[in-house]
């Protein structure tokens, strides 16, 4: 198998670290560095990237437009962030106006859902104002979001096509004026290669991390179901949510919706499958041996890969 970056692991990475010679498929591809893949090298891994998903811009970014020319007149005192997949799309709309993000948004509030997006938001060189402690999800973000007072500032959310309307809903219900514009798609990735389902196939793939609710449900479509050796992560509650209500069984969910935070919640269960087969005892891989369910995900031109933050993480 190759790395990530097309290069073979090296023997060093996979000489040592909880996930020391397994095989992790990431279920998107970047264009820079990817801490995903980083994190999965220093447990000992070699990453497979499959990019299940991919971003992709609106079909018609009228809407997106206006609404960043109504940024730069003041209309919006907020903007909320809720997966880094929004942030390329923003910035290279931000370039056809004539701007750049960080311009349009200097004098605005801004929130991130999560690290990973407000990383993002920083690296455009954004200043983010708001990031909640704790999971990333919508719920958190609408936990910390300040009280709307007498007269709130509108806020701009500028989501994904399958984007939940917790956000939106949430914050109308607190007193805030909310604009929802749609600034992506998310639609499936390329075909793998058939060396890939070959190896998928076969159980040569030891574990699956999926970012999203669209990752599983076209890890099945693309790939089919998992083999019995095969462990299932998922980034958080929402995603691996979706996931049992595809049918895929799901042995690890991250406490912490970071890159750092999947692989390891990655490591625990690889060390659990080895610890139970050590002692002899029976694993179950049934979808009903899963972790029990808990709450919340959000998941254009040449196609840009998916981000797994906020649950995105």
């Amino acid at each position: 198998m190759t790395g990530a970056d097309g290069a073979p692991a090296t023997a060093h990475a996979l000489a040592a670290g909880p996930l020391a010679g397994r095989t992790v498929l990431v279920p998107r591809a970047t264009e820079g560095p990817d801490p995903l893949v980083i994190a999965l090298h220093a447990a000992g891994a070699e990453p497979l990237v499959v990019p299940l998903i991919q971003t992709v811009p609106p079909f018609d970014p009228t809407e997106l437009d206006d609404a960043l020319l109504a940024l730069e007149v003041g209309y919006y005192g907020w903007v909320a962030v809720t997966s880094a997949a929004a942030v390329p799309v923003l910035e290279d709309r931000a370039e056809e106006t004539g701007h750049t993000l960080a311009a349009l948004l200097d004098g605005v509030r801004v929130a991130a859902v999560g690290g990973s997006t407000a990383r993002a938001l920083r690296e455009a060189g954004v200043r983010v104002d708001l990031v909640p402690t704790g999971r990333s999800s919508a719920v958190a973000l609408l936990a910390a979001w300040p009280a709307a007072g007498e007269n709130p500032a509108r806020v701009l959310l500028p989501l994904g096509d399958l984007a939940a309307p917790t956000m939106a809903e949430g914050l109308t219900a607190r007193g805030w004026p909310v604009d929802v514009v749609v600034t992506y798609r998310t639609v499936p990735g390329p075909a793998p290669e058939p060396e890939v389902r070959d190896a998928y196939a076969a159980g040569r793939v030891d574990a699956v991390l999926l970012t999203s609710g669209s990752t599983a449900r076209n890890l099945l479509a693309m790939l089919g179901a998992p083999p019995a050796g095969t462990l299932v992560c998922c980034i958080g509650d929402s995603t691996a949510a979706e996931a049992r209500r595809a049918g895929l069984p799901v042995h690890a969910v991250a406490d912490d919706q970071t890159p750092g935070g999947l692989v390891a919640a990655l490591a625990r269960a690889a060390a659990a499958r080895d610890d139970a087969q050590d002692a002899g005892a029976p694993t179950d891989e049934s979808p009903a041996a899963a972790h029990p369910a808990a709450p919340d995900d959000t998941p254009a031109a040449a196609p840009r890969a998916a981000h797994p933050d906020g649950e995105h993480a």
